[in-house]
C-alpha cells in the first residue's frame, strides 16, 4: 500500500509512532515522550500519569514518596453491576497503585514543596477516602515542614461506591487547606484535564494560585448534566482553562512545559528575604532524566499527619459529584465509627410530639464519638426501604427553611445578597431570636407548589447563594452567635451562568470559612441532602437530621444511570448508598436523628419542625461549653477522620440486622 498520499489520520501508526488524538497527526513517539505527552503539532496535552508527573516536575532525586494512613475499604459493601473491590483490583492491576493520589516530598528548582497528583487512570480520578486522605496527609505534611504545597488535579468527581464518606473528603480536605491559609503557607493547584464535581469544589479551588494546563475542563457539574438541565448545546470551549481565565476563575494558563519555571518564581516569591536553606537535591538547571530512586518516608517521619489511634474513632464522611463510567464520582458511608448510639426521650415543647432521640455525644477531648448521651434505654431509629426514604425527603408537604424560621424565631431580621451583584432565592437566612436566644439561622429553601420550586430554583443555589452563606457566617463569628444551617437541596445549582461565576470556587469557600468558624455551628438535614451543594452548609460541630431525610453524594437516580446505565435501577441504587439516616448514624455522617410525627414531617409540619427546634437548642447549648479555639479543633478533626479505620459497627452495611446498634470494637 502506497501510504504517501493518505491522510495521516488514516495512516496506520507504526509501533515507533502514534496518532495524536485531537488532530490525528502521526508523531514519533519518543519525541511526544520528551515532550511530556504533549502534541508538538497542535499542542494537545494528553493525560500524564502520576508517576510521569511526579517526574516532570520534581528535580531528580529529589522526590521521596510519603505514605498515607490506612483507609477504610468498601464501607458500603457497595455492588452494581461489578462488586467494589473488583474494581478497585482491576483499576491497581492497571495504574500499580493503590489509590488516585499520588503524594512526595522534594524539590522544585531546588525549593522544598509537597506535592500531591492525582491520576484520573485510577477509576477517573475519582475522590474517596484513599485519595481525601492522601490529599490531607499532603496538606498536613506541608503545614509541619512549612513549606508549599502543590496539587495536581485530574478527576471526575466523588468516588460514587463510597457514598456520604466520599462526600466528606470535601470537607475534610478544605479544613486542611483553611489551615495552610491560617499559617501563611503558599497553595497552588495545577489543572489538568479534566477536574470536576467534588475536587473542583473543594481543594482544588482553594489554593492561593490556581494553573491550568491548556485545554483542561474545570467545573463543578459536567457538560452533560448541564445540557440535560437547559435542553441546549453548551458554547464551544465552554470550562476550558482559556474559558475559566476570561472569567476571571484562574490565575494562568501555562504549557506543560513552562509549569516547573511557573512554579520556581512562585516558590521563590514566597520564600521572600527570609534566607532560607534550600532543601533536597538537584538545581533543576540539567536535562531531566527522571526522578532516581526515591527514599521511603515512613510514618513516624509523617510530622503532622494523625496517628490512627490518635483519630477520631470512625467518624464516616463522604462528598463527591460528577461521574465517570462506572469508575466512580459518587461516594458514601465508610463504616467506621464505633461510638455508642443511643435513643433519648425529649419532650419537645409546645405541639411537638414527645421525641426519641438517636443520638451520639462527641468527646470534647477528642472530636470522636463516645459516651452515649444520658436518657431512657435506647431505641432503634425506624427502618424503611431506601426508595421509601428518598421519596419522603422530597415530599413538598415538608417544611421548608422559611416555615422552620416561622415556627422557631421569636423575632427574626432576613439578610439578602451577596454583596457583589447577586441574590440567591435557593438560600434564606438572617439573624433573630429562638427561645430568647440570638442565632443566625440560614438554610435551602424549596417550597409546596411547583410555583414556590420556581421562584426558589428548586433549591438549587448559584454562586450568589454560596457567597450569601459565607458572608452571614462570617457575620455570625463577628457577633458571636451561633449558626444554624437547615439543609434541603438536590443539589447545586447547575448552568452556564453558575460555571461562569465559579460555582465550584463558592461552594469550596463554604467548606473552607465554616470549617474554621470559632462559634458554635449545627447543621440539621431537614429533607434532600444532595451532593456537594448540600455538603457546603454541613460543615459542623454536630450534623442533625430528620428521620426522613437522606443524605448522600449522588442522588440515586444519578448514580443508576452511571453505574446500573440505566435509571430504572435507582431503587438499587438508593440502597447502595446508605444515604437514609439510620445508616448515616452508624456510620458517625450524622450525629442525632431527630423523629417526626408518624406518618412523616408532611403530615404534622408545625411538630416537626418544632422537635427540630429543641433538639437545636439543646446541641447548640451544649456546644457552648466548649471554647471556641477547641470548638475549631475538634470541628477539623471529627473531619479529618472520615474515612480511617478505627472502630466500627457490628454488622454494618445491613441496616436491617437486629444488632446495627449493638456496636463492638473490631479490627479493620
Amino acid at each position: 500500500m502506497n501510504t504517501a498520499s493518505v491522510p495521516a489520520a488514516e495512516q496506520p501508526a507504526p509501533a515507533d509512532w502514534l496518532a495524536c488524538p485531537s488532530c490525528r497527526a502521526l508523531v514519533y513517539r519518543k519525541r511526544f515522550e520528551r515532550a511530556d505527552r504533549v502534541c508538538p503539532g497542535c499542542g494537545t496535552h494528553t493525560p500524564l500519569d502520576a508517576g510521569r508527573r511526579l517526574d516532570a516536575l520534581l528535580d531528580p532525586g529529589s522526590a521521596r514518596p510519603l505514605t498515607p494512613t490506612e483507609t477504610v475499604h468498601d464501607p458500603l459493601r457497595f455492588e452494581d453491576l461489578k462488586p467494589y473491590p473488583d474494581r478497585l483490583a482491576a483499576a491497581r492491576v492497571a495504574t500499580g497503585h493503590d489509590d488516585a493520589v499520588r503524594v512526595a516530598l522534594g524539590t522544585v528548582v531546588g525549593h522544598p514543596v509537597v506535592l500531591a497528583v492525582m491520576d484520573f487512570a485510577f477509576m477517573g480520578g475519582s475522590l474517596g477516602v484513599a485519595a481525601g486522605e492522601a490529599v490531607t496527609t499532603a496538606a498536613d505534611a506541608a503545614l509541619a515542614r512549612r513549606v508549599p504545597l502543590i496539587l495536581v488535579t485530574s478527576s471526575g468527581g466523588a468516588r460514587m461506591q463510597e457514598g456520604a464518606l466520599a462526600l466528606m473528603q470535601m470537607a475534610k480536605t478544605s479544613a486542611a487547606m483553611a489551615e495552610l491559609d491560617e499559617a501563611g503557607i503558599l497553595t497552588v493547584t495545577v489543572v489538568a484535564d479534566p477536574t470536576y464535581g467534588g475536587v473542583a469544589a473543594s481543594f482544588a479551588t482553594l489554593a492561593d494560585v490556581v494553573v491550568c494546563e491548556p485545554g483542561a475542563r474545570m467545573g463543578f457539574a459536567g457538560p452533560r448534566v448541564i445540557e440535560e438541565t437547559i435542553g441546549e448545546r453548551l458554547p464551544e470551549g465552554f470550562q476550558t482553562a482559556e474559558f475559566l481565565l476570561r472569567h476571571g476563575l484562574v490565575d494562568a494558563v501555562r504549557p506543560r512545559g513552562e509549569l516547573r519555571r511557573t512554579l520556581a518564581v512562585l516558590l521563590a516569591s514566597a520564600r521572600g528575604a527570609d534566607g532560607a536553606e534550600r532543601a533536597g537535591g538537584g538545581d533543576g538547571a540539567g536535562e531531566r532524566e527522571g526522578a532516581g530512586a526515591p527514599e521511603r518516608v515512613e510514618a513516624e517521619e509523617r510530622s503532622g499527619v494523625p496517628d490512627r489511634a490518635e483519630v477520631f474513632d470512625g467518624s464516616g464522611g463522604s462528598d463527591g459529584s460528577g461521574g465517570s463510567n462506572g469508575s466512580g464520582g459518587s461516594n458514601g458511608p465508610n463504616g467506621a465509627d464505633g461510638a455508642d448510639a443511643c435513643d433519648r426521650s425529649d419532650g419537645t415543647g409546645t405541639g411537638s410530639p414527645s421525641a426519641t432521640l438517636a443520638c451520639r455525644r462527641i468527646d470534647p477531648a477528642r472530636g470522636a464519638p463516645s459516651t452515649p448521651m444520658s436518657g431512657p434505654a435506647p431505641v432503634e431509629p425506624p427502618v424503611r426501604p431506601a426508595h421509601e426514604v428518598v421519596a419522603a425527603a422530597r415530599d413538598l408537604g415538608r417544611p421548608t427553611t422559611r416555615d422552620h424560621l416561622a415556627y422557631w424565631m421569636d423575632a427574626f431580621v432576613e439578610l439578602r445578597g451577596d454583596r457583589a451583584g447577586g441574590d440567591c432565592p435557593a438560600i434564606v437566612g438572617g439573624l433573630g431570636l429562638v427561645d430568647g436566644r440570638a442565632m443566625l439561622v440560614l438554610g435551602h429553601q424549596k417550597g409546596h407548589t411547583t410555583a414556590d420550586l420556581v421562584r426558589a430554583n428548586f433549591a438549587m443555589a448559584s454562586p450568589a447563594g454560596y457567597r450569601k452563606v459565607v458572608r452571614l457566617a462570617r457575620l455570625a463569628e463577628k457577633l458571636g452567635v451561633p449558626l444554624v444551617t437547615l439543609i434541603d437541596t438536590p443539589g447545586a445549582h447547575p448552568g452556564i451562568e453558575a460555571e461562569q461565576q465559579g460555582q465550584a470556587g463558592a461552594i469550596a469557600a463554604c467548606l473552607r470559612v465554616l470549617a474554621g468558624l470559632r462559634v458554635p455551628v449545627v447543621a440539621v438535614v431537614t429533607g434532600e441532602g444532595g451532593s456537594g451543594g448540600a455538603l457546603a452548609l454541613g460543615v459542623a460541630d454536630r450534623v442533625l437530621i430528620s428521620a426522613n431525610a437522606l443524605y448522600s453524594v449522588i442522588s440515586p437516580e444519578g448514580c443508576a444511570a452511571i453505574l446500573w446505565k440505566t435509571r430504572e435501577q435507582s431503587p438499587a441504587a438508593a440502597r447502595a448508598l446508605g444515604l437514609d439516616a439510620r445508616s448515616l448514624l452508624e456510620l458517625g455522617v450524622v450525629d442525632r436523628v431527630v423523629p417526626e410525627p408518624e406518618g412523616g414531617a408532611h403530615t404534622d409540619p408545625a411538630a416537626a419542625s418544632l422537635a427540630l427546634r429543641d433538639a437545636v437548642l439543646e446541641t447548640v447549648a451544649e456546644l457552648a461549653a466548649v471554647e471556641p479555639a477547641e470548638r475549631v479543633v475538634l470541628r477539623r478533626r471529627r473531619f479529618r477522620a472520615f474515612g480511617l479505620p478505627a472502630v466500627r459497627p457490628a454488622g454494618a452495611g445491613d441496616p436491617d440486622d437486629g444488632n446495627a446498634y449493638d456496636f463492638e470494637e473490631e479490627s479493620a
